[in-house]
């Protein structure tokens, strides 16, 4: 089992100043890095201070500077907000600034929000599409001279520039969901990146059982498999309780950016009443004490473990919750020293 981090500078309110949440975000990767872990993962966000990162590459390129051995992985850049020879070129850009520590992850994005703003009257179906179109042409933009006429993308003989440092370029991983999109990864070669979110482990095991499925059908060809899930790992009962609060706000606000119905300025949406977020059962702290991956360090280790015996290579700590850096730390710590040398 591999281990990694997935962060974002994450701003919850007006009054948080954004180079520090940069240096919070570094300090974190720096704790990653020293503490062995394989990678640091970071997706592609627009005009939404709940997650800052407008452009990963960029992310990461800075995060090199602070870090010697961490991968350094897109998770993920949303497809259709690309066209495949920027996303070629700049994957590559930072492959090479990088010495070769680049990943790229790939999704179709989930945010109507941002749909609405970078491209009027996109939806998931065609989103997935141009996702399923695009990805397959970087390695061949890599290798070179590359010419394409599909359904979305049209151009004449091509090629990377600059080329990427890793022979084949960066290792691709495609978030899955739904069957189809396990098939389209595995057919490809590509690793797959799944995460339950809220939904616990009958959802990490459909989920595997889906990975399982498509590889089968494709002669046995098994590529990697990452669980990404919220991660706590608390000094004591009444700390994990806390967080159980903390990370159910964080879900009831993921709900109400994906609803995209409520009101955002200066890319914060409008608070949630205590009442609001007591109306979402669903997203209460008891549900995320059963179903997210939290406890003292031991409850950790058993969770994992069953992720483990499941199939998954790799476990992505999903730290984004609207904790206090100090609180992030904290758990990231007992992580590192108390959990992940049971898997050493």
């Amino acid at each position: 089992m591999d281990f990694s981090l997935f962060a974002h500078m994450e701003r919850t309110s007006a009054d948080q100043d954004q180079r520090a949440l940069r240096g919070d975000l570094i300090a974190l990767a720096k704790m990653a890095d020293e503490g062995g872990m394989r990678a640091i993962w970071t997706g592609e966000h627009h005009g939404m201070d709940f997650t800052i990162s407008p452009n990963p590459f960029m992310s990461l390129v800075d995060l090199s500077y602070h870090t010697k051995n961490l991968r350094l992985g897109t998770g993920t850049v949303i497809a259709p907000f690309w066209h495949p020879i920027a996303l070629a070129g700049e994957a590559a850009a930072a492959d090479l600034i990088t010495d070769g520590r680049i990943e790229l992850g790939v999704a179709r994005g989930a945010y109507s929000y941002e749909y609405e703003r970078l491209s009027p009257g996109l939806d998931a179906w065609d989103a997935g599409q141009r996702m399923r179109e695009m990805t397959p042409l970087l390695r061949q933009l890599w290798a070179g001279d590359c010419a394409h006429e599909g359904t979305f993308y049209h151009f004449p003989s091509t090629t990377s520039a600059p080329k990427p440092v890793q022979p084949d370029g960066p290792p691709i991983w495609i978030a899955a969901r739904d069957i189809n999109s396990h098939v389209f990864g595995v057919e490809n070669g590509f690793n797959i990146q799944v995460t339950p979110l809220w939904q616990g482990l009958d959802e990490i095991e459909s989920l595997m059982a889906k990975f399982n499925e498509a590889c089968a059908n494709h002669g046995g060809a098994r590529p990697k498999i990452m669980l990404l899930h919220h991660t706590y790992v608390g000094s004591d009962a009444d700390d994990i309780q806390v967080a159980a609060k903390e990370i159910s706000e964080f879900y009831c606000y993921f709900g109400a950016w994906f609803q995209n119905k409520r009101p955002v300025r200066q890319g914060l949406i409008e608070t949630l009443t205590e009442d609001d977020m007591a109306a979402n059962t669903m997203m209460s702290p008891q549900n995320m004490l059963r179903d997210l991956t939290m406890g003292t360090a031991q409850e950790v280790i058993d969770q994992i473990r069953q992720y483990e015996d499941l199939g998954y290579d790799e476990f992505a700590f999903w730290i984004d919750s609207g904790m206090s850096f100090e609180r992030k730390r904290a758990s990231l710590a007992r992580f590192i020293d108390d959990v992940m040398p049971a898997f050493a």
